[in-house]
């Protein structure tokens, strides 16, 4: 069973908001991270990404920033299917780029634009996640 966590998932949707606002303010791009982190690979557009580079590098520091700010070691759950898990990133991958965007570009900045492709990309993305969660849970699971 998944624990709910109300208030850290208040602050983090808020801070996820806030990254996004500032980074359209500051450089007039939405933070869609799957775009974010293609502009890490050559060849590249504007010079060397170091905002990006940036920006990527605060993902991966923030769960060790949680750690030294509460004390309590984060807790995630990868499955160790390393076949399963490379299938899914390919299928990840896939998904981002037929759609244009991921759930960062789409859900976040897409849908708080009103921009349609971004609704009919969430709903499609968050049809996919329900079904998986289903199948994994009561059909693979059972």
């Amino acid at each position: 069973m998944t624990e709910f966590t109300p208030w850290a998932s208040l602050i983090g949707g808020a801070l996820i908001g806030l990254s996004a606002v500032l980074l359209m303010l500051a450089e007039g791009r939405i933070a869609g991270v799957s775009g974010i982190a293609s502009r890490l690979l050559p060849p590249f557009r504007d010079g060397l990404p170091i905002g990006q580079f940036g920006f990527v590098l605060g993902l991966l520091a923030a769960p060790f920033a949680v750690m030294a700010v509460t004390g309590a070691p984060m807790v995630q759950t990868v499955s160790s299917n390393i076949p399963l898990m490379a299938v899914a990133g390919l299928l990840v991958g896939f998904g981002t780029v037929l759609g244009n965007g991921c759930t960062s570009g789409h859900g976040v900045c897409g849908l708080s634009r009103l921009s349609p492709r971004s609704l009919a990309a969430v709903v499609t993305f968050m049809a996919a996640a329900f079904a998986t969660v289903f199948v994994v849970r009561h059909i693979v699971g059972a």
